[in-house]
C-alpha cells in the first residue's frame, strides 16, 4: 500500500484544479519573461571570433547560416576532455528535433565548444546528432561569454559566471569522490573539467552587424534539458540521488 496520501476521484479534482490556476500564474509569468529577454538592449559584437566547422572556417556572422537570428548552445567539451559532458550530452539529445523547426522560423540552432574540431565530430558520430556543431579551439569566445575560465582564474577562487563571482574549488576536507567520479567521465579531473561551463546564448545578425542579445548559465538552460521537464511531471519528480544519468548509449537498456 502506498505511503502517499490517496483519495477520490472528486478530491483529486478539486486538488488539480487549485494547481492549475497555480500553473496558469507561472505561464503568464514565463511570457512576462519572455517579452523582457526580448528587450533587452543589443550589444554589438565588434571582435573577430573565428570558428571551425564541418564547412571550413567560419566567422560568428556565419554561423548565422543566412538567417536572422542565432542560438548557440555553449556545449562543454574542453581540449582536454576525451568526451563531451554527460549533463550536455542528455540536454543536446533533444536539439535534432528542434533544429529543422527553428530553421525555418529564423533561428539557426548551433553548439560550440573549445575541443577541436575533429573531436567534436567523433563524438557528433558516436551520439548519432546531426545538429551544426562548431569548434572555438584557440578563441577567445567561450571566455568572453563566462563559459571557460583560465587555470589562473579557477586557482584564485574567483572565476565570472552566472554574472557573479564564484568559486568552484570545493572546500578543503570535502569529500570530492562525486565531483571526480563525474569528472572521470571525460577522463579529466574536477579542476580541469569544471574550468569549463553550460550555456546558452542568443545573437541577432542586422545590416551586416552581429549583436549579443541575451545569456543564460546555470538552471538558466533547464527548459532545454527535456527529460527534466517530462520528469518534473511524474509521480516522484525528480527524484535525484547524485549524477544518475548517462550518455543515451551508455545505459544497459533502454
Amino acid at each position: 500500500m502506498t505511503a502517499h496520501e490517496t483519495g477520490t476521484r472528486e478530491e483529486w479534482l478539486a486538488a488539480r484544479l487549485e494547481l492549475l490556476e497555480a500553473e496558469k500564474a507561472l505561464t503568464r509569468r514565463g511570457d512576462e519573461l519572455a517579452r523582457r529577454r526580448q528587450e533587452l538592449p543589443w550589444v554589438r559584437i565588434d571582435k573577430k571570433y573565428r570558428f571551425e566547422t564541418n564547412e571550413g572556417t567560419a566567422s560568428l556572422a556565419d554561423l548565422f547560416n543566412g538567417r536572422s537570428q542565432l542560438l548557440i548552445y555553449h556545449f562543454m567539451f574542453g581540449p582536454e576532455y576525451t568526451a563531451g559532458c554527460p549533463s550536455c550530452s542528455a540536454i543536446a539529445d533533444g536539439f535534432d528535433g528542434s533544429v529543422v523547426h527553428l530553421a525555418n522560423h529564423d533561428v539557426t540552432l548551433c553548439a560550440v565548444s573549445r575541443a577541436p574540431l575533429a573531436k567534436l565530430q567523433a563524438y557528433k558520430r558516436r551520439m548519432d546528432w546531426s545538429f551544426p556543431w562548431a569548434s572555438s579551439f584557440g578563441s577567445d569566445f567561450n571566455y568572453d561569454f563566462g563559459v571557460a575560465h583560465t587555470k589562473e582564474q579557477w586557482e584564485s577562487g574567483a572565476v565570472e559566471y552566472n554574472f557573479r563571482t564564484m568559486d568552484f574549488r570545493p572546500p578543503a576536507g570535502q569529500d570530492n569522490s562525486g565531483l571526480d567520479e563525474f569528472a572521470s567521465r571525460v577522463e579529466t579531473d574536477w579542476a580541469t573539467y569544471r574550468r569549463e561551463g553550460p550555456g546558452v546564448s542568443a545573437f541577432a545578425l542586422e545590416d551586416g552587424l552581429v549583436y549579443h542579445t541575451y545569456s543564460a548559465y546555470e538552471r538558466g538552460v533547464d527548459g532545454i534539458w527535456g527529460m527534466y521537464q517530462w520528469l518534473d511531471r511524474t509521480p516522484l519528480g525528480r527524484n535525484e540521488t547524485g549524477f544518475w544519468f548517462r550518455r543515451h548509449d551508455e545505459y544497459d537498456s533502454q
